[in-house]
């Protein structure tokens, strides 16, 4: 399904969150698809099935994903343009994070914004 990068510094479990998302993104993954199994993911991936379990929860906790018992997960089919100010939010604080971080390593603004824009123009295209 997707690479899980060993040397990232991130936890396994963000990697293959992160992956699901930008599949969505790019459309690879649309709404109604369904997802391997915790198993299947976890044998694809030769991670622990906890920590797919673990991508699987917050997944669902963002509504990125839905799991229906007995027939498996799938990508969450919400209604067009929802808007969730919570999740907003907890995108901004990253965001901002991640900006006050690349400044203190000597980023100008201008630097940080160039950036930002060529991550949303890959993930993004026009319609």
């Amino acid at each position: 399904m997707f690479p899980i990068d060993v040397r990232d510094v991130r936890p396994i479990y963000e990697q293959i969150i992160d992956q699901i998302k930008e599949q969505v993104i790019k459309g690879i993954l649309k709404p109604g698809d369904q997802l391997p199994s915790v198993r299947q993911l976890a044998g694809n991936l030769t991670v622990n099935a906890n920590t797919v379990t673990k991508a699987y929860q917050e997944l669902e906790r963002q509504r990125i994903i839905e799991t229906i018992r007995g027939r498996g997960t799938f990508i969450a089919v919400l209604p067009e343009k929802e808007v969730n100010k919570t999740k907003l939010e907890e995108i901004r604080k990253a965001l901002k994070g991640n900006c006050i971080e690349l400044h203190y390593m000597g980023f100008y603004k201008e630097q940080i914004l160039e950036e930002v824009s060529k991550i949303c123009e890959e993930l993004i295209k026009e319609d």
